[in-house]
């Protein structure tokens, strides 16, 4: 059995190097030396995530957890250095000051791994207290540098610029295995490690085994955006299909006869919080066994679309869901099949999977659709989807095959983008190709009555890597203090943020949050006191019905 020790190690390799062939030949050495039953649960833990995405287990340990158990362990009060760069860098840190030593027997990888699963699985009376015990078993066997990647795993702050996008790319690099046969393994299997383990272990033959099966959903094909209509039709030649793109929750439904499970775009089960559309699939598609893909959308009385963050409240939910049904109707729109009685359809076009669609779908309404020819046909019909309360619309090359996982140009969003001049007042270290700038920016508004500068959101989008760079010392001269990985600002540098739509927020003071938002331009021009206000931002959530 392997060391956890080397796993943590690779981790300080990945870290240190930003070359994408080197990591490449450092992960696929470290895979081929390990035991084969290592393989799967090592590759997760590499980028930072335990558990498949479809396995709807967790670790569950807050940043509280994380803290209560170190100082019990260590029998001391934690002490954070401003330098760390990451929760697990900040834990490193202070254990070197303390001179620790780890006790008992060295970890191995699957001491680890099960650990993780013992936890993710103590729930109920007595849980806490059997997860600290749990955890700190581990770290009392832990070194320093294991420490460090255990508290990045439960954490998810992995941060060693690996992704599973450059896994997968090792795993061609060092198996000379085509990618297209690995990325077609990976969108089927939904789980990087089990296509690790395949790659490895069992060769082409061994891939070319984990095909689409029904009751394991497949992650969701993506779209790029587009600004306008004519770059949509200028991307994509018509003619094109046009379909509503619905401000809802995105849903793949497996059904094996009367057995119906819905998932969601992350590919968690969200059937018990949803009955009512499990019960209309079950009666209404005219297929033994299917999957599909909808969304679906909260619904007033007159059946007009409700905001998301409204329907945020069913979703997920499996408490008191007769009481939500009443108070949060929903309704489903069905947009691809992908599978029917024992024939897979990711290859076909997409004009032929609507068809197939259109036959099995009985009484389930399907998204709203136009195929398009020109410029002036698409706009009238993305007119037609705001003025019924929708975000915008989707764009589809009716020839495209599906495409799990991916984020390609056979699909574009077309949806308007509103813009407000916001400041920041905090920023997090980056990670990966950005380690070393301050990258995830902290957006504030002005509050007109009390002059606080309240936040409403983060993003890490809109700016060039040189933008970030530039932007990093400007923000470290107006830096007021530091907590872990968040520098915290004085509000001078003002910036022009793009976003979606805004939504209730419990999180933030200013009750607000925006979805999606980017930094499109910075405005040198504007001070703090000219930005706009968490007033303004209530107004524009109230006419958008939130």
């Amino acid at each position: 059995m392997s060391l956890f020790l080397n796993l943590a190690n690779l981790g300080e390799q990945l870290g240190a190097t930003k070359k994408k062939l080197e990591h490449s030949a450092l992960i696929g050495a470290y895979l081929k030396n390990i035991a084969p039953e290592e393989i799967a649960p090592a590759s997760r833990l590499l980028i930072g995530r335990i558990f498949p995405e479809s396995d709807a287990r967790i670790v569950n340990i807050s940043g509280a957890a994380l803290n209560r158990v170190l100082e019990n362990v260590v029998g001391a009060e934690i002490e954070w250095s401003g330098t760390a760069v990451d929760f697990g860098d900040a834990v490193a840190q202070w254990l070197t000051t303390r001179n620790w030593k780890p006790q008992g027997e060295p970890l191995q990888i699957l001491d680890v791994y099960r650990t993780y699963e013992e936890i993710a699985d103590a729930t109920g009376s007595g849980s806490r207290a059997r997860k600290d015990e749990l955890l700190a078993g581990l770290f009392r066997r832990a070194s320093v540098v294991e420490a460090k990647y255990i508290t990045k795993q439960v954490s998810g702050e992995m941060r060693v610029g690996v992704s599973e996008g450059s896994l997968l790319d090792a795993l061609v690099r060092n198996t000379e295995i085509p990618a297209a046969t690995i990325r077609r393994a990976n969108q089927l299997a939904g789980d990087v490690g089990a296509v690790a383990y395949a790659a490895i272990a069992l060769g082409e033959n061994g891939l070319q085994k984990l095909s689409l099966q029904l009751g394991r959903p497949l992650k969701p094909m993506l779209a790029q955006s587009a600004e306008t209509v004519r770059d949509a039709l200028q991307e994509i030649p018509p003619p094109v299909a046009f379909e509503y793109k619905l401000d809802g929750a995105r849903v793949q439904i497996h059904k094996r006869g009367d057995d119906v499970k819905l998932f969601s775009r992350n590919l968690s089960d969200i059937t018990a919080s949803l009955p009512e559309l499990a019960v209309q699939v079950r009666s209404e598609i005219r297929a033994q066994d299917a999957i599909l893909e909808g969304e679906v959308i909260a619904i007033d009385a007159k059946g007009r679309a409700r905001p998301f963050q409204i329907l945020m409240r069913r979703v997920g939910r499996e408490r008191d869901v007769e009481t939500m049904q009443q108070e949060i109707p929903v309704q489903l729109f069905l947009f691809d099949c992908l599978y029917r009685d024992g024939e897979t359809f990711l290859d076909k076009a997409n004009a032929e999977r609507w068809e197939i669609l259109e036959r099995i779908a009985g009484n389930v309404a399907r998204v709203p659709r136009r195929v398009v020819e020109n410029v002036a046909d698409g706009e009238n019909f993305l007119r037609a989807a705001r003025e019924a309360g929708h975000e915008g619309v989707m764009a589809k090359n009716l020839q495209s095959p599906y495409t799990p996982g991916e984020r390609g140009k056979q699909w574009l969003k077309l949806k308007p983008v509103h813009t407000l001049d916001l400041v920041i007042v905090a920023s997090e270290w980056g990670y990966g190709r950005r380690h070393g700038w301050l990258s995830n920016q902290h957006l504030a508004a002005r509050d007109e009555n009390t002059g606080e500068f309240l936040e409403v959101g983060k993003t890490f989008k809109g700016l060039t890597d040189a933008e970030f760079k530039s932007l990093t010392p400007t923000l470290l001269e107006l830096k007021t203090h530091q907590t872990r990985g968040t520098v915290f600002v004085e509000p001078r540098v003002v910036v022009q943020v793009a976003f979606n739509n805004i939504q209730r927020s419990p999180v933030y003071k200013s009750g607000v949050a925006l979805r999606h938002a980017r930094i499109v331009a910075f405005r040198p021009d504007k001070s703090a006191d000219t930005i706009d206000t968490i007033q303004t931002l209530h107004a524009m959530m109230e006419r958008e019905g939130g």
